[in-house]
């Protein structure tokens, strides 16, 4: 009930919401139930494509919430997205079984070649499924509050918190990188079979993960839109606007910021651990500097402290992204920098800040 009347205010998340919704559907049913010879059937790998597009939109969502709304410009969120995808490729990696390369019913490819003789201890577990994903939640929750308490009660504010979680994710990367570490190195995880003992090579399979992104999105949106918008979201809005204000007034703003900042990394754990299995493959890459970078540009276009225009801005930037790839390779990133720099100085409050404003015209 208070969700609906949220929805009835706010005319840019009920649309968002309502395209999901007919995404969630449309898009599976193109793929399973039209032939390939239907002029609406949806190939396997566009629909994949979308998945992964809803993932980086969960992503943003994410990202919006302690920026837009708490002012937190973190360029660490990168982190927790591979460390979610990480505990999902795990579990992934321990379906194999005795169908990898080397035969080993145990151990990952990787590890016996590199003549591991045992499993490493902080990979039992990942056989189980409910396990995976109670770590894709708590890995990256508990890093952020591990983070955050450090960070929050130094009173860490600004570019300096903003330089903090960029070292964070590089030191992240650094350490994924090393062989030792028992995570794949720079190979990463990957030649996945199934999950849940459906293939993932499989129509049928691919639809239900499009479907769960879908899912998780529409969660993760409708929960950062019920926060925003009660009484703990006009806290961060204040905590956002005066920080000094909100602290005088008796708020426990360490403990407001260290609370929606882990949260905000468990909604990024979800989008990795959905997104590996679409791709296929997670490596240290994910935890690159310049992709946390990208998830900013994402929303600074779309529109901060919104939600929809966050969802819309990875959206666009994505596509645009996968197009200019293809059509220009050497000159996307440059394009991508351009558009971010025109956005900034035209267009402050991003694409849906312009709708914003036609509509208060009319």
């Amino acid at each position: 009930m208070i969700l609906l009347k949220l929805l009835n205010k706010d005319r840019g998340s009920s649309f968002t919401l309502a395209l999901l919704a007919l995404v969630t559907i449309v898009v599976p049913a193109c793929n399973l139930l039209l032939p390939e010879s239907s002029l609406f059937h949806i190939q396997t790998y566009t629909m994949t494509l979308l998945g992964k597009y809803l993932c980086y939109a969960l992503l943003a969502v994410a990202v919006d919430l302690v920026w837009g709304y708490m002012g937190i410009l973190s360029l660490g969120h990168g982190a927790f997205f591979a460390l979610g995808g990480y505990a999902m490729g795990m579990y992934l990696m321990r379906q194999i079984g005795n169908r990898g390369v080397y035969g080993n019913p145990v151990l990952p490819d990787f590890m016996v070649f590199l003549n591991w003789e045992q499993l490493p201890w902080f990979w039992h577990g990942f056989q189980w499924f409910w396990f995976a994903m109670l770590m894709v939640l708590l890995i990256p929750g508990l890093l952020a509050l591990a983070f955050g308490w450090l960070a929050f009660r130094s009173r860490v504010t600004g570019v300096y918190l903003s330089i903090m979680t960029q070292a964070l994710t590089y030191a992240l990367l650094l350490a994924f990188f090393r062989n030792e570490m028992g995570f794949g190195g720079n190979n990463g995880l990957t030649d996945f079979k199934d999950i849940l003992g459906f293939s993932l090579q499989s129509d049928t399979t691919r639809a239900m993960l499009f479907i769960a992104s879908a899912l998780a999105l529409g969660f993760g949106y409708l929960s950062c839109l019920y926060i925003s918008r009660s009484r703990l979201g006009r806290v961060c809005t204040a905590i956002r606007d005066q920080e000094d204000r909100t602290r005088f007034i008796g708020y426990r703003v360490e403990n407001v910021k260290l609370w929606i900042f882990a949260f905000s990394a468990m909604l990024t754990g979800v989008a990795g651990a959905l997104y590996v299995p679409q791709v296929g493959i997670i490596n240290p890459n994910e935890f690159s500097p310049l992709g946390s970078i990208e998830i900013v540009i994402w929303v600074a276009v779309g529109g901060r402290a919104t939600l929809y225009g966050a969802v819309a801005g990875a959206l666009m930037v994505n596509y645009s992204k996968s197009y200019l790839t293809a059509a220009m390779p050497d000159a996307w990133l440059f394009a991508l920098g351009a558009l971010f720099v025109l956005v900034t100085l035209l267009l402050p409050h991003g694409v849906t800040g312009l709708l914003r404003r036609k509509d208060a015209t009319t």
